[in-house]
């Protein structure tokens, strides 16, 4: 069964868009099926797997405003074996006209019900705000993955994306969850890192993969050359991080099942 799952922050520079190209190469190189969708204007996550934002005929935004079909835009990303729904600076028009649209909110999970069955994850890069796209993010996902920085200002932003979540939980969209909080740009010799950590932990529990993505150069690098890093330096500490969460990932989704069967039979 499809899981979509929405990875947001509304602070920039946390590495979001970093996670969700290297996620999806990464759970695409277990052999699952990966749509990854760019819902940032600035066109990161296309330009990292390699696609020109600037030469695009269509993007996802003519899915979300015109009702295009999603396998008219769909690109296939041969090297890295997942799919993607591409964005740029259009996705700004979006934000705009989403505002004063009906059924505004619901516009993403509309545009993917026919092809979201097709993958086995669904990853949506949102923009870094608490705006109508991630909103339409949040109502069309299943859980959330946050990464984060473990500095000051973090904590901060968590509540409010906490009290979003909530609020969509509450109003929208029962079923999301927080899929798990995940540790960026870790650097363990920093004593505000340790304890920031501590405190998602203590505050968090499980929902905190074990899985931490540490500062690493490659990792920056690879972007530039439209690469995730499992393809740029497949033996770099940032690559091996990202192989690490998804097999975490699927370990988690099988504990679950498990989980799930063993309280059907009950």
């Amino acid at each position: 069964m499809s899981k979509v799952l929405a990875l947001a922050n509304q602070k920039g520079g946390v590495g979001k868009t970093t996670t969700s190209v290297n996620l999806a190469a990464s759970l695409a190189a277990t052999k699952r099926k990966v749509l990854m969708i760019d819902l940032d204007p600035q066109g990161n996550a296309t330009m990292g797997v390699g696609v020109d934002k600037h030469s695009l005929q269509k993007t996802f935004c003519d899915c979300l405003l015109d009702g295009v079909n999603t396998h008219d835009v769909v690109i296939r990303i041969e090297n890295v074996g997942i799919d993607l729904l591409p964005a740029n600076a259009d996705m700004t028009a979006a934000e705009v006209e989403l505002m004063r649209a009906d059924n505004a909110e619901r516009r993403l999970k509309n545009s993917i019900a026919a092809i979201r069955n097709e993958y086995d994850y669904v990853l949506i890069d949102c923009p870094p705000a608490l705006n109508m796209l991630t909103l339409n993010a949040l109502v069309a996902a299943d859980g959330v993955i946050i990464p984060m920085q473990c500095e000051y200002y973090a904590l901060e932003g968590l509540t409010a994306l906490m009290e979003t979540i909530n609020q969509v939980r509450s109003t929208v969209n029962p079923h999301l969850k927080i899929e798990g909080l995940l540790r960026t740009m870790y650097d363990p010799r920093n004593t505000l890192s340790n304890d920031v950590s501590a405190q998602l932990i203590e505050h968090f529990g499980d929902q905190v993969y074990r899985t931490i993505v540490p500062r690493n150069v490659r990792l920056a690098e690879a972007p530039s050359h439209g690469l995730p890093a499992l393809l740029y330096e497949r033996t770099s500490k940032g690559a091996l991080a990202y192989l690490a969460l998804a097999g975490e990932m699927l370990r988690r989704e099988s504990r679950d099942s498990t989980a799930q069967d063993y309280a059907a039979q009950a």
